[in-house]
């Protein structure tokens, strides 16, 4: 039986090969072809239309890497085709690859009026003609000549990743231009034979259903006539519709398949290709709705809508009206799908605040679900701020690429630090491009594993990462899969009502607590440093800028930037994308992020100043006052607040053998000859911070050679390879005042030098590092190393909102492969009473151990990831200098906290004392944020949360007028009565509106 079950797919697949696909089309005839090239970047459609356009051959070269052809197509539908009126479409090979759909040549079909027909993609390369037989038509494709970057992955370096650097020769061939008559009947069977032939796969050998497909499938190759296929088609139609109408079993799965189309924001191109991938890709999907009533289509990002809206009004509208009707279906409530391990607290509420006020200012729809199937890991903050947000439900599908171990459900209670759950669903058909065949319906159902308490799950269908959607094929997979033995039932239909499904099978849930750690992927916190940096440096200046903005309004009735600082969000947002953040995209698009970040530095800093000279204006120039935006006093500025500081003692530099020691009234700290620090005193305890025979300080040098994903992965075999930077070429003194004191330090090593100048203040319980690297290594990671003379089992890192821990043993194989983490401004370690922590101003990477002591015991040993050198898909990447800031704090974990938001938000100067707007009375309720409300009531919006992990109370002092105050969500809807007098749970997140009437 199974030899004869292998000749019969054998012949199965030969006769589909060989017989049917040829006779798709009836008949087919050329037309004309003229072409105009653009000199650069793309243009509109009226700039290339105006043009001269020259004749242009079937089998000529077009398109160097990056470039854009028009062609403009003229034909006419041949007179006899008359029974073929609703069958006549224009077919066109841009020359398309073995490479994957949206990694190669594209098209977008424009009618002469200026309007977009279709796009033209592998798979998915034909547009159904309007004219009738006998009429003529002229048709515009904009055909972008888009490099394969690397859709084979074998991660080989490539010039393409840039235009400046990618050849000038033509990469396609225009293979064909034809008007053709297509068979529907052939189609039909083909497809009606992809679902049997599917499924008959999938069965177990001994079924009778597989062998009742096969005989099915037998006959239907029996029935067709080999030299008249399209007069015998409906013969072998015939011989499948017994097979195909048989029902599936009670018991059989339950799919929701949701039209999708996961368009990667940038990635192995730039966004301005990325608008143009979502014109393309949602073009087809409105084509497809004109073709099929049911069919529903889920797109995320409320960034895509907004680039359609301003560069492609028609299909935007078009797009409006079948959201409407609650076909074109927006998920996900956020301005892009970004990465959720390092976008900071407030940007991280931000993606979901804009998102959603995007969906309901054009739609006056609000979407429920959190929709990120391809982000790199979910903090776990984010049950919390999405359920702010008034989001329900979460779907992603990442975690299925784990290294090492299986995820435990597939429909669950997710979590959070603060202890808000999100219902979750993980598809289990383990893509989010899923086209319904039989194999991929099969394995939803065998890899599900909440069987027996539920029975349902969802499958995105359609091209995506590169665009391109579904197709009409997969919606016929999808039909002839609604009811079928031996399958899982198939139902088109949206999020919600999947998630309306899921919900009933389950009550309660099972609960997943903490964040959902993808394995893989972990270098992603590290590469493309100055992308991360910019991002870091941006959260701070829209913290600033939000802050002086809204007390200057307040105090002197100064403008608000509402418009300025929106603008500045959201180019923000979109650029913690989940490949622009974690820096694994092409080069060309972290140049653009670089040069984004700068004009967002300029616009928030003309803010900031405008806003403090509007506050100093009546006060008279004073000197030495500094405005202070952290949210805790530094040397007795207030937090929020502007005055003059004071350092309390002094500090001095000592001679200390061939190095020196640092001392202050806090910390003394010794540098050896080697500019290494073996001591750090805490001068309150006496306690030593650094473990004996170890330093802190130590640069590390590390192969990074990840069997795949270059950019992407940090693979564990790295600590085989690690070389303390010891050599040394300068130790001096930078600086000697009674304010700071401060070392410079000189390396070199390989074709790079580092260097670093030690800072201990007066008044600081922080020894501040920064570290400055010209970096020329290839395929090499740097660490910064700081061992702590501490036994303990875990380490909490800085997220969203708080913070999380994290086991430091390795006792399960979860912990094992939990080998580099995620953190914000700070990491910390500590026993009951004595910790140390180590802050940073742009770095996110971070590895934490334990080690034998030399005396007994257990010492932990906190690493920075500094920098990276991948070959894929930037050759070029994290090349040159780089300035990094780095700060060893002894204390609690309210120490670390201080310090990273000391870090991140520096004193600057400002012409006169500012109060502060609002005060919290403890300081373990934090004052995040502080902005002018979004409706543009003049309403002050503040934003805390508890960031010890402990149960606080405080009072909220305010220094203005206000009549009421409310509690609302993230979007600033009321939810409740507020109030001054706050109780918070541990990491609890509030947002409080100041009516100010």
């Amino acid at each position: 039986m199974y030899q004869q079950n292998q000749l019969a797919e054998l012949r199965i697949d030969r006769f589909v090969r060989e017989r049917l696909t040829p006779a798709l089309e009836r008949a087919a005839v050329p037309v004309s072809v003229q072409a105009w090239e653009v000199p650069d970047e793309p243009v509109p459609f009226a700039q290339a239309t105006a043009n001269d356009f020259a004749p242009f051959e079937v089998g000529r070269a077009w398109g160097r890497p990056w470039s854009t052809v028009w062609f403009k197509v003229t034909g006419t539908v041949p007179a006899e085709w008359e029974a073929a009126a609703d069958d006549v479409e224009l077919v066109v090979d841009l020359g398309f690859t073995a490479g994957q759909v949206g990694f190669q040549a594209e098209g977008l079909v424009w009618a002469t009026d200026g309007t977009i027909v279709k796009a033209l993609e592998p798979f998915n390369s034909y547009v159904r003609l309007q004219a009738k037989p006998g009429e003529s038509f002229e048709l515009f494709v904009a055909a972008a000549a888009n490099p394969d970057v690397g859709s084979d992955w074998s991660f080989a370096p490539t010039p393409v990743g840039r235009k400046s650097t990618a050849p000038q020769t033509p990469i396609y061939t225009l293979r064909r231009v034809d008007v053709v008559h297509r068979d529907r009947e052939v189609w039909e069977l083909i497809q009606d034979i992809f679902t049997a032939r599917g499924l008959a796969a999938v069965l177990p050998e001994t079924s009778p259903r597989r062998a009742s497909l096969f005989t099915a499938l037998e006959a239907a190759v029996e029935a067709v006539d080999p030299s008249d296929v399209a007069g015998t088609a409906a013969r072998g139609r015939e011989a499948l519709a017994a097979v195909l109408a048989s029902p599936a079993s009670a018991t059989a799965h339950r799919v929701f398949a949701v039209g999708h189309a996961h368009i990667d924001s940038a990635w192995l191109w730039p966004v301005r290709e990325t608008i143009r991938k979502c014109a393309r890709t949602f073009s087809n999907v409105l084509d497809l709705m004109d073709q099929d009533p049911d069919f529903v289509f889920a797109c995320s990002s409320a960034q895509q809508f907004a680039w359609m809206k301003q560069f492609y009004p028609e299909l935007f509208e078009r797009i409006r009206i079948r959201v409407a009707e609650g076909r074109f279906v927006p998920v996900g409530g956020m301005w892009v799908e970004s990465d959720t391990n390092m976008p900071g607290a407030e940007a991280m509420a931000r993606q979901f605040v804009e998102g959603k006020r995007f969906f309901l200012e054009e739609f006056g729809y609000e979407p429920k679900e959190v929709w990120l199937p391809d982000s790199f890991g979910y903090s776990g903050a984010l049950p919390q701020i999405a359920r702010e947000a008034g989001m329900d439900h979460f779907l992603t599908q990442k975690i299925s690429w784990n290294e090492v171990n299986t995820f435990p459900h597939h429909t669950f209670d997710w979590e959070g630090i603060d202890g808000t759950r999100i219902f979750t669903h993980f598809p289990p058909v383990d893509t989010y491009n899923s086209i319904l065949s039989g194999e991929e319906l099969a394995h939803a159902e065998r890899n599900f594993r909440d069987k027996g308490r539920a029975n349902t799950s969802l499958v995105p269908f359609g091209f995506g990462d590169g665009g391109g959607g579904p197709t009409r094929e997969m919606v016929a997979a999808a039909s002839r899969t609604a009811d079928l033995e031996g399958s899982p039932t198939v139902r088109v239909a949206s999020p919600a009502a999947f998630f309306a499904a899921a919900r009933e099978e389950f009550d309660p849930a099972p609960v997943w607590a903490g964040e959902l750690y993808l394995e893989f992927h972990r270098g992603t916190y590290t590469s493309q440093a100055r992308t991360k940096q910019g991002n870091r440096r941006s959260e701070a200046l829209l913290h600033e800028a939000e802050l002086w903005a809204a007390t200057a309004a307040v105090r002197t009735g100064a403008a608000y930037p509402a418009e300025e600082l929106r603008e500045a969000w959201r180019t923000v947002l979109l650029q913690q994308f989940h490949d622009i953040l974690p820096g694994s995209s092409i080069g060309w698009v972290h140049d653009q992020a670089v040069e984004n970040y700068a004009t967002v530095a300029a616009s928030l800093e003309g803010i900031i100043a405008r806003s403090l000279a509007a506050l100093g204006a009546d006060a008279g120039e004073q000197q030495g006052v500094l405005a202070n935006a952290s949210p805790y006093p530094v040397d007795g500025v207030p937090a929020g607040g502007a005055g003059v500081p004071v350092r309390a003692g002094g500090v001095r530099l000592e001679r200390d053998g061939d190095g020196f020691r640092l001392v202050n009234d806090l910390v003394a700290v010794v540098v050896d000859a080697d500019g290494l620090i073996p001591s750090i005193v805490d001068a309150a305890s006496g306690r030593e911070a650094v473990p004996p025979g170890t330093r802190a300080n130590v640069l590390q040098l590390f192969r990074d050679t990840p069997a795949q994903w270059d950019a992407w992965d940090v693979d564990i075999e790295y600590r085989l390879s690690g070389e303390d930077l010891t050599g040394l070429d300068t130790l001096e003194v930078a600086a000697e005042t009674d304010e700071a004191v401060a070392l410079r330090i000189v390396r070199r090593f390989g074709a790079s030098t580092v260097t670093q100048t030690l800072t201990l203040a007066a008044g600081s319980p922080a020894v501040e590092i920064e570290t400055h690297v010209d970096w020329h290594e290839r395929q090499r990671m740097l660490k910064l190393a700081v061992p702590v003379d501490a036994h303990t089992a875990s380490a909490r890192s800085e997220i969203q909102f708080g913070h999380i821990e994290r086991p430091t043993h390795t006792n399960t194989s979860w912990d094992v492969a939990r080998f580099e983490t995620s953190a914000h401004r700070w990491v910390h370690v500590g026993e009951p009473g004595f910790g140390v922590g180590v802050a940073n101003d742009a770095t996110y990477g971070h590895d934490i151990t334990r080690h034998p002591r030399e005396d007994g015991g257990t010492y932990s040993l906190i690493r920075q990831t500094l920098l990276r050198a991948p070959l894929f898909p930037d050759p070029e990447a994290d090349q040159g200098e780089h300035t990094l800031h780095s700060a060893i704090v002894v204390g609690g974990v309210e120490a670390a906290i201080e310090t990273g938001y000391r870090l991140n938000l520096p004193q600057r100067p400002a012409a006169a004392p500012v109060e502060p707007l609002v005060v919290s009375s403890d300081p373990a309720v934090v004052i995040e944020t502080v902005k002018l409300a979004e409706d543009g009531s003049g309403d002050v919006v503040v934003r805390v949360y508890e960031a010890h992990g402990t149960r606080a109370t405080a009072t909220l002092t305010a220094s203005f007028d206000h009549e009421r105050i409310v509690r609302t969500d993230l979007l600033e809807r009321e939810t409740g009565d507020g109030s001054a007098e706050l109780s918070l749970r541990p990491f609890e997140l509030v947002t409080l509106r100041y009516v100010r009437g």
